[in-house]
């Protein structure tokens, strides 16, 4: 452990300042803050001194919404820990929350027990787990329990993929009544998944195999009736309830709605509904396969209402869903049939520079930047002020970042281990140029200084919107 950093002349953003501030790190964590050229920022004395002038001094992403190695479809998602973390790192993520997945006869634990076989000792930067639910049962019921005791204190369920990871409304009630009880989280996937099967026989059967057909049949609306679904069933149960990865205007209204009547509801989008749609989709000679992901991409005019949502404080967070299949031999299995092509892209890397585009282009401001991508996903799944934010005795997971510097994003230039890039070519203003985590160098101006192992599993408390 290096002793302090004192990081000099950075304009200081969190979700609720801005700031011309000197920070001091000791120890691994923040030790003080004091506006630039203060007598107070004079006395800082450090072993080693970062000159941010220029530059913001941002809190560290928290990704709340990662796949690293997720068995799906005959393959494994492309990144593994030790990639899919580093990657993280290069794109300003110091945290990253990923789902252990339950599988269908086998217990909560099995599942928790092999996620942090993969990830320990593995990843640059820190981590958590969410626990997928497969299988309710009384056994699962009580090892929910046993698990917010230990720090996993949220549960995904799948209203989707029938035979893999789907839960029936009576299932997904018993589990919401039980994190009404234990102060866990449900996180849902809203697709009606029954429906969609049907929708997917039916095209199939009409010759229609194309990838854009994967957006067709996964109707907006059966994501909006499974949304009104889920917060019906979560309001039943009297439990609070986080909807994964909104794609659809109808699905917003639906939050917008439960919201408006004071519920206990939080709404997550992904940078690929904000900046790809329909058209990626519809790319010709099988291209658009490596735009397939569940919920899929929408109609451009979506993209209007997700914005609009992030700023109404109707959709709270912004994570990835990253889930990298690469596009030979993976994303290929789905040739001549969309239904077999893995779920999932690649965007870990991406989206703390895609959001401050957003910033760049009018979306959001620079606070509302930092809220949707660091804070509010740290509070909302029990890391703050530890993670999330710049304040004294949080961890020092500090980015240095340029908010002038030019980029083209590239498969050629990124991390993730994957063989193409969602956002191929697009021109981003803003870059990550160092980035500290619990005080240590993990990225060092432009280039790579951490190392597989520094990340720690951090254990989280419950939603703290919820307290």
């Amino acid at each position: 452990m290096t002793g302090r950093t004192v990081i000099r002349g950075g304009l200081v953003i969190t979700a609720s300042d801005e700031i011309h501030a000197d920070v001091l790190i000791e120890d691994g964590r923040i030790a003080a803050l004091a506006a630039t050229g203060t007598p107070a920022a004079e006395a800082f004395t450090a072993e080693r001194t970062i000159d941010a002038t220029g530059k913001y001094v941002i809190p560290g992403g928290v990704d709340a919404h990662t796949h690293m190695e997720l068995p799906f479809g005959g393959t494994f998602a492309s990144d593994t820990f030790e990639t899919g973390t580093r990657a993280a790192a290069w794109g300003g993520t110091t945290t990253i929350v990923d789902f252990a997945v339950q599988s269908v006869g086998h217990s909560l634990r099995e599942g928790l027990d092999a996620w942090h076989a993969k990830a320990e000792g593995n990843c640059a930067i820190d981590y958590g787990f969410h626990m997928i639910v497969s299988d309710v049962n009384q056994e699962t019921l009580k090892e929910m329990d046993l698990l917010v005791e230990e720090g996993v204190t949220s549960f995904k369920q799948f209203m989707a993929y029938p035979g893999v990871f789907y839960s029936d409304d009576g299932q997904i009630l018993r589990a919401m009544q039980r994190s009404a009880e234990n102060g866990g989280l449900i996180m849902m996937h809203a697709e009606n998944g029954i429906a969609i099967d049907v929708l997917v026989e039916q095209a199939l059967a009409r010759g229609e195999t194309d990838p854009r057909y994967h957006g067709e049949v996964r109707k907006a609306l059966l994501e909006a009736e499974a949304t009104h679904r889920a917060i019906k069933l979560a309001q039943v149960a009297g439990a609070p309830l986080y909807v994964v990865h909104v794609s659809a205007m109808e699905a917003v209204a639906e939050l917008a709605r439960a919201r408006d009547e004071g519920l206990p509801v939080f709404g997550e989008t992904c940078p690929q509904y904000l900046f790809l749609s329909t058209d990626n989709l519809a790319e010709p000679d099988f291209e658009g396969s490596k735009y397939v992901c569940s919920t899929p991409l929408r109609p451009k005019e979506h993209q209007a209402k997700l914005w609009q949502g992030l700023r109404t404080n109707d959709l709270q967070v912004v994570s990835t869903d990253h889930c990298p299949f690469c596009f030979v031999g993976q994303k290929e299995l789905g040739r001549g049939d969309f239904s077999k092509i893995p779920n999932g892209l690649p965007g870990v890397e991406n989206r703390m520079d895609l959001l401050h585009q957003a910033v760049v282009d009018g979306h959001i401001t620079r606070r509302r930047w930092i809220e949707i991508a660091c804070a509010t996903p740290a509070r909302m799944f029990g890391m703050y002020p530890k993670k999330g934010t710049i304040t004294p005795g949080a961890d020092a997971d500090v980015v240095i970042y340029d908010p002038h510097a030019e980029q083209v994003v590239s498969a050629e230039t990124h991390h993730m281990n994957v063989d193409y890039s969602a956002y191929e070519g697009k021109r981003l203003t803003g870059r990550v140029e160092t980035v500290l985590s619990r005080g240590e160098l993990v990225i060092t101006e432009r280039e790579y200084t951490g190392h597989a192992g520094h990340g720690v599993y951090t254990p989280r408390s419950t939603c703290q919107y919820l307290n």
